[in-house]
């Protein structure tokens, strides 16, 4: 896990009702979806797939990713959902997203997390921030893509 760079910028966005920042590097454009195709035997945390620009993306749900289950958003089949498009270790995804805000200027280094906060969140991101928004959390784009299984305690997922 990368640290930010004082005075980064964010891209402000809004996941699960909560606005949050995704690192503008970790982000290479943001899209209103299409259309979306399920694919089956997925993870659930895995929408399904669409199309840009003739790449494939494999499209996340942020809410399921951050365990709280499924978040109301566009129309059925992601018609017109927000999104995120990244990319991870060489392979392009969507990241679904409630709403694109703004972008935003980092003022320090990630914080820890003080607060219980429900579903996964404090695993699935790199830390709070000042801006000139407030402060914000700022997602870990490569946690949010593997999913709530791989942020268990080894423990809990062998139970």
């Amino acid at each position: 896990m990368s640290e930010l760079s004082n005075r980064e910028l964010l891209v402000v966005v809004t996941l699960a009702g909560r606005r949050i920042a995704l690192r503008s590097r970790d982000v290479q454009s943001v899209i209103s979806l299409e259309v979306m195709t399920p694919v089956p035997c997925a993870p659930p945390h895995v929408a399904g797939l669409s199309g840009l620009r003739s790449r494939v993306l494999t499209v996340i749900d942020g809410c399921r990713a951050l365990d709280l289950g499924e978040c109301s958003r566009g129309a059925p089949g992601g018609a017109g959902s927000p999104a995120a498009v990244v990319m991870h270790e060489g392979h392009a995804y969507a990241l679904l997203l409630d709403e694109i805000e703004d972008v935003t200027e980092a003022w320090n280094e990630p914080q820890p997390i003080n607060a219980q906060m429900e579903g996964n969140w404090a695993a699935m991101s790199h830390g709070l921030v000042e801006t000139a928004l407030g402060p914000l959390l700022v997602a870990d784009v490569g946690a949010l893509i593997a999913g709530p299984q791989a942020t268990l305690p080894p423990s809990v997922e062998a139970a």
